[in-house]
């Protein structure tokens, strides 16, 4: 890390999805430099590139902040597990790869709630497009390598300008899987006999239907943002420069002689000294500092700031800058209840790869697989936690795909333990549009704390309605006739709950998230009194200040989140450019 110019036109706080999108972008404008502040270390763990790698980069201080809720009610009082990267990449370098964008209906309600049609579907497809490399080249809805979508296509901006003469778009690969299994064959065709139809594609719009998901994967290996966007191309510039292990304790927050607050840069422990990194140019454009630090982070930073509930603020002894109500609350996540199924072989299985269970239950077992892996880059190393997908509805009276599964021919008691002795598949289905809210709030003024992470799961009537639904639906779906061959048995949660009451309480006993916390820092609004940032993600009250991540999504999208993030990244570094 080299500290003799702590000057910079802009400042990122964090390496994670957003942040390494946009230090691409912004570095690419060679008049200005750019810095980028990782906590965490360089992803050189040989874990983060091979797509199982993620059973050992969660719960590992190597890769993983740590995290844990706090015990949470609607959980039967238990706390979970909550990861989230803390390497370059970000979470992209741990999560489950899935390249899901969501429903057009998201975008379109962000628009109305924030009254600005730049945030429609149709608006954010093309920030969809610009970066996506999809193997099956380009198309109406999907880029590719090497073409340029409609907002590439206006030469008087300043944006395409720039990206243009860089080689930019298309650096976010998007593969099929490379394995299928007979038992997830199976589990599509039960679904499609149970009314939901096969879908070759989850991101035109509406993704509903079952299928395989498609992987944000090259040639079997794990595609990061920071292989995406950081190498070769942005570390090769001279005006960039890459932090890591250095942990921003606070945002340097000064008064304006007009009487405003402006954000002027950063105070960063690099674990043996505390240095301050400068953003203050403040001519054109740039100056800025965008807080890329995820859900978790950056409302928590913000916090420490002094930008956040003023009794909060003052309860640890934070000098009050900023009283912004909406900082750390409307937290919304993914809750996934894991069904699990006990299959048996039949006359036209194999023995081998009836479900990963067995496959992986000896040396040998464990020996072929890495085999497979090493000689053709497929197999069981190379998959994604959940292969197949089905999005679809609660219930009939729901107007519109509701729930998604992620389905996996395996089996365990919780993540990070063994796999189950006998064969078995699971079908984790989620409330894709909860109502329940949770918050982050700092638990003292030292940045070094966790936060208190409160998600409020089942808080609501609504949310146990979906969740005793969606598990009536699971057994909808194995008990057609695609599966009777497996002869599936209900492990868990049991055949012996079947009322509403018992069905949401077993939710609550064997949920888990599927670490996709949205909404922290949310858009609004001038009148919303909750909205953190403007519908260009400005912070209210604080010149010079963006946050820039999942956290800033009003209502969380209809799908896995990641690449919704690298599109809100995209249509900031566009802003940020013009200077909007």
């Amino acid at each position: 890390m080299t500290m003799a110019e702590p000057v910079f036109d802009t400042i990122i706080i964090g390496a994670g999805t957003a942040g390494c999108l946009l230090a691409n972008r912004l570095s690419a404008d060679a008049s200005k430099r750019v810095l980028l502040i990782e906590a965490g270390r360089k992803d050189d763990y040989h874990w983060v590139h091979i797509p199982v790698g993620y059973l050992y980069c969660i719960g590992n201080p190597r890769t993983d902040w740590l995290f844990n809720t706090e015990a949470d009610a609607g959980l039967n009082g238990r706390s979970l597990r909550y990861p989230r990267g803390k390497t370059l990449g970000g979470s992209s370098s741990i999560n489950g790869m899935i390249y899901m964008r969501g429903q057009a209906r998201d975008y379109d309600r962000w628009a109305e709630l924030l009254g600005d049609s730049d945030w429609t579907w149709d608006n954010a497809l093309p920030h969809f497009k610009l970066h996506e490399d999809h193997y099956k080249g380009a198309d109406a809805l999907h880029g590719a390598r090497g073409t340029a979508p409609a907002l590439m296509e206006d030469k008087t901006q300043p944006y395409p300008k720039i990206l243009r003469h860089r080689n930019a778009g298309g650096e976010w690969r998007v593969e099929k899987q490379r394995l299928r299994w007979d038992v997830l064959d199976a589990f599509a065709e039960a679904a499609t006999q149970a009314g939901i139809p096969q879908t070759p594609d989850f991101n035109r719009g509406s993704n509903e239907g079952v299928g395989y998901f498609e992987v944000n994967q090259k040639s079997g290996w794990r595609w990061s943002t920071a292989k995406a966007f950081l190498r070769p191309t942005c570390l090769g510039r001279p005006n960039f420069e890459l932090w890591t292990n250095a942990q921003v304790s606070r945002l340097v927050i000064e008064p304006q002689p007009d009487g405003s607050q402006r954000c002027t840069g950063v105070e960063v422990w690099t674990g043996q000294e505390r240095v301050t990194a400068l953003a203050t140019r403040d001519s054109g454009p740039m100056g800025e500092v965008l807080l890329c630090a995820g859900s978790i982070g950056s409302p928590h930073i913000l916090q420490l700031s002094g930008i956040g509930p003023a009794g909060l603020l003052r309860q640890h002894g934070i000098p009050v800058v900023q009283d912004l109500p909406g900082v750390g609350a409307n937290l919304q996540d993914h809750l996934q209840i894991r069904s699990v199924y006990k299959i048996q072989g039949h006359k036209d299985s194999k023995r081998w790869g009836l479900s990963l269970n067995t496959m992986a239950n000896s040396l040998w077992g464990k020996a072929r697989i890495g085999m497979e892996y090493a000689w053709r880059r497929t197999g069981p190393m190379s998959m994604a936690p959940s292969q197949l997908g089905a999005f679809t509805r609660s219930s009939p009276d729901q107007p519109y795909p509701n729930i998604q599964y992620h389905v996996q021919p395996l089996s365990l008691e919780a993540f990070g333990e063994p796999l189950h002795s006998f064969n078995a598949f699971t079908a984790s289905v989620c409330n894709l549009n909860p109502t329940s809210r949770g918050s982050v709030r700092l638990k003292s003024g030292a940045f070094a704390d966790a936060p208190a992470i409160s998600p409020n799961y089942l808080s609501t009537a609504e949310d146990r309605q979906v969740a005793a639904d969606s598990l009536r639906i699971t057994r909808r779906i194995v008990s057609q006739g695609a599966l009777a061959k497996y002869q599936p048995e209900e492990f868990k949660p049991g055949v012996q709950f079947q009322t509403d009451e018992d069905l949401a309480r077993l939710a609550g006993d064997i949920a888990t998230t599927i670490f996709h916390p949205v909404g922290t820092t949310k858009m609004g609004r001038a009148d919303d009194p909750m909205a953190v940032v403007d519908s260009h993600l400005r912070v209210r009250g604080i010149r010079g200040l963006r946050v820039v991540d999942a956290g800033v999504m009003p209502l969380i999208t209809s799908g896995n989140t990641n690449s919704p993030t690298l599109m809100i990244a995209e249509k900031a570094a566009q802003w940020i450019q013009a200077g909007v």
